[in-house]
């Protein structure tokens, strides 16, 4: 390039980042076009502004579609940022606007799902009726690549294992303990002593492999000579977990948050298995150097109010 990479970049628009953004998104430079409302003449054109600026070539066309160079990937990768950082700057001042308005997206992990995160919008929603809150469900290896590129305001659940990444920040909130749960009626139940091994036989209904949960599980069973059985079952889904435990002889394993009020109302037993190891902080990770809006510091001022009240829970059992 002729100038300085700086000097080129301020010229780039950003209809030209979105339009950047959404044809490698899309892998196709008309689909981009139709989910931004522009031709594809235009699109075509908003592109080649932006291959010309740079001096580079942003995309290729291949028999699977458009595909970006190793330059495009670059750009696209910081031009997601900007583009998110305007569109909470909008949010900003429409809460000024509209007053306690606004709008967070946040991901969540299973120890977060049944009671933190619930917990935590019902005081947000209460102190703040106009704000819109999106949450999205899933395991680590989703959820944090969507949060450094700007897709997400934070994320909650159990921290995971690998600390340090530059492009975020985490926040401890409480302890959780893993337990093991079954019906009412199991015949591990009556039981006089138990421990880890006598569980496998039964089948285990285990969250998936991407899961810190899952990895500190498989650890506490290494780490006890115990190898895990074929039989097991793996599910992210709360529901089909606990009806799974319902209806049949496994043995869930959870963040006890997660189905803490199931055993308080019997509907689920806790087996007398510890599970030390396999305990976790629960806690906020969020993008280093980066400014909640109002409507995120709001919903993180709530989590760590419920975090705090779970913690004082756990301390005085």
């Amino acid at each position: 390039m002729k100038d300085g990479i700086a000097e080129v970049s301020e010229r780039l628009s950003i209809r030209q980042l979105r339009t950047v953004v959404a044809i490698e998104a899309h892998g196709s430079i008309r689909v981009a076009a139709e989910t931004l409302n522009i031709t594809q003449p235009t699109a075509t054109k908003s592109l080649k502004e932006a291959e010309k600026t740079l001096g580079v070539e942003l995309f290729i066309r291949t028999n699977r579609g458009v595909l970006p160079t190793a330059y495009g990937t670059a750009l696209c990768r910081r031009a997601k940022l900007i583009l998110a950082e305007l569109r909470h700057a909008g949010e900003d001042i429409r809460d000024l606007q509209e007053g306690l308005g606004g709008r967070v997206v946040v991901g969540t992990l299973l120890a977060a799902s049944a009671r933190l995160l619930p917990l935590a919008i019902a005081r947000v929603r209460k102190e703040r009726p106009k704000v819109s809150i999106s949450v999205v469900e899933g395991t680590n290896d989703i959820l944090m690549p969507s949060l450094r590129l700007g897709d997400l305001d934070l994320v909650v659940g159990r921290l995971p294992e690998y600390r340090g990444r530059e492009e975020t920040v985490q926040e401890v909130l409480y302890d959780e303990e893993t337990c093991m749960a079954v019906r009412p009626g199991h015949p591990l139940l009556a039981a006089e002593a138990l421990d880890l091994a006598d569980t496998i036989p039964w089948g285990l209904i285990l969250p998936p492999q991407e899961t810190t949960l899952r990895r500190q599980l498989e650890k506490t069973l290494r780490d006890s000579g115990i190898e895990l059985a074929v039989n097991a079952t793996e599910s992210i889904s709360v529901q089909t977990n606990r009806q799974l435990t319902l209806l049949t002889d496994a043995i869930s394993v959870w963040p006890y948050q997660v189905v803490r009020q199931d055993i308080l109302d019997g509907k689920l037993a806790r087996l007398p298995v510890n599970l030390p190891q396999a305990a976790r902080p629960v806690g906020l990770t969020m993008r280093a150097r980066h400014t909640p809006s109002p409507a995120a510091a709001a919903l993180i001022d709530a989590l760590r109010a419920v975090g705090a009240e779970i913690r004082e829970e756990s301390l005085a059992n």
